[in-house]
């Protein structure tokens, strides 16, 4: 098994060494021409880059899996990958090239042979298309480079307004804020992060909704921001759920007992913070001697249930509810309107979801909108309605696996929730 783990690794490494050694064929022309220190610079640090790609995917393959954060192997195996995805549109370019020159030469051979007069040059590869190539390849880094160093941070508040029929006198006008999927083990910019909070406080809600996936993997990554997530506060409450992210699902522990103290950590941050965790349970809101009813669900997902688990119970949540004139639901998972919450409860009003992350990536021009996300999920980002009832999908406040944000900004969500037909 042992002797299969090492051949795997000296696979991916040998890979590595092809792509930079097919890309310095490229540079070495396309630098021919410079002064020689810039030549000897630019040379060396693609082979400087290649070497600290290689340390790093083997110290990633022979650490600790859990040694001192898994953001740290989430960091060194994205930061390659960024490289080496930029590197293989670079390929792509300059297989082109070879190809039609390849293309070429057979011909030119075929010829020969025939006893035809061939003259002209000899075909090489052209300088422009070595150039063209590896232009190509600094545009998604870059763009990549950019989404983590300023679009993971680069919040933005979406203001919507819902029309109720039965919305209370009491309630009209009600300002939800929403925020959802902090992710808090990628963060890496405290300050950034802080203003994120100060952005959505400014709004002023009268309730706020965290609708999950506080962490990646284990609960300890939030105990570096409690300080400035518990600063989230509204006049009615601020109300949370489960995430997938929350459950300590993606990480092995060493023993049942460490996973369940990990999620009982969880629902203690949650009171540290000031939060009202909902399990699968309801709260009401009051004004003026109306209410209206809040429901909390654990996390309820279609697919894989070793990915999505279904921890929801719905129906135990809503148990209670049945005279509220309205009723909102916090569940993480968008793919939970269709598969249960339209066709078994039809009087829920609007439910509150996030977890797409709008894929971290998209284009939005005017009415157009495009992302990754939209081929997983049905409902993945914004408003959403069937006849009566509404879905609000926020885009995500943090990241996970890619750090970083292209076109898609973290949001804070405000909602205005007005009475009558919109």
């Amino acid at each position: 098994m042992r002797e299969l783990f090492l051949e795997n690794v000296l696979l991916q490494l040998v890979l590595l060494l092809l792509i930079d050694l097919y890309i310095y064929t490229s540079v070495f022309r396309t630098t021919r021409n410079f002064r020689p220190a810039v030549r000897r610079a630019i040379r060396t640090g693609i082979w400087v880059m290649s070497a600290l790609a290689v340390a790093a995917v083997v110290w990633y393959k022979f650490s600790d899996p859990y040694y001192k954060a898994l953001s740290i192997r989430q960091w060194i195996i994205i930061g390659v990958m960024m490289i080496y995805g930029s590197k293989l549109l670079t390929i792509a370019i300059i297989l082109i090239d070879d190809i039609q020159i390849n293309t070429r030469r057979l011909i030119r051979y075929l010829k020969a042979r025939n006893g035809k007069e061939i003259g002209g040059k000899p075909i090489t590869r052209s300088e422009f298309f070595d150039k063209v190539a590896i232009a190509a390849g600094f545009v998604p880094f870059v763009s990549l480079v950019n989404g983590v160093l300023s679009g993971a941070t680069d919040y933005r508040v979406v203001r919507q307004t819902i029309y109720l029929p039965g919305l209370p006198a009491s309630f009209d006008g009600i300002r939800i804020g929403q925020f959802s999927d902090t992710h808090a083990g990628t963060f890496f910019n405290k300050i950034a992060v802080r203003g994120g909070v100060e952005l959505l406080m400014n709004e002023k809600p009268d309730v706020i909704f965290f609708t999950g996936d506080l962490v990646n993997y284990q609960t300890d990554e939030i105990d570096e921001y409690l300080d400035v997530f518990n600063k989230v506060r509204a006049p009615l409450g601020v109300f949370s759920i489960t995430g997938n992210h929350d459950y300590g699902n993606y990480r092995k522990w060493s023993s049942d007992s460490e996973k369940h103290r990990n999620f009982l950590d969880m629902i203690e941050a949650h009171k540290i913070m000031g939060y009202d965790l909902l399990m699968n349970e309801h709260r009401f809101l009051e004004a003026g001697g109306e209410r209206i009813a809040v429901i909390g669900i654990e996390n309820w997902g279609m697919g894989p249930p070793h990915r999505f688990p279904k921890y929801g119970k719905l129906a135990e949540a809503y148990k209670g509810t049945e005279d509220a004139p309205v009723r909102l639901l916090l569940s993480h998972d968008p793919s939970h309107w269709d598969a249960q919450v339209r066709p078994e409860f039809p009087d829920i009003d609007v439910m509150f979801a996030g977890h797409t992350h709008g894929a971290q990536m998209g284009v939005k021009v005017g009415d157009f909108r495009w992302s990754p996300s939209q081929y997983i999920y049905k409902q993945w980002a914004g408003l959403y309605q069937e006849g009566k009832q509404f879905l609000y999908v926020n885009r995500g406040f943090g990241c996970i696996g890619y750090p970083g944000r292209i076109g898609m900004p973290p949001e804070l969500t405000i909602i205005e929730l007005k009475r009558g037909i919109g």
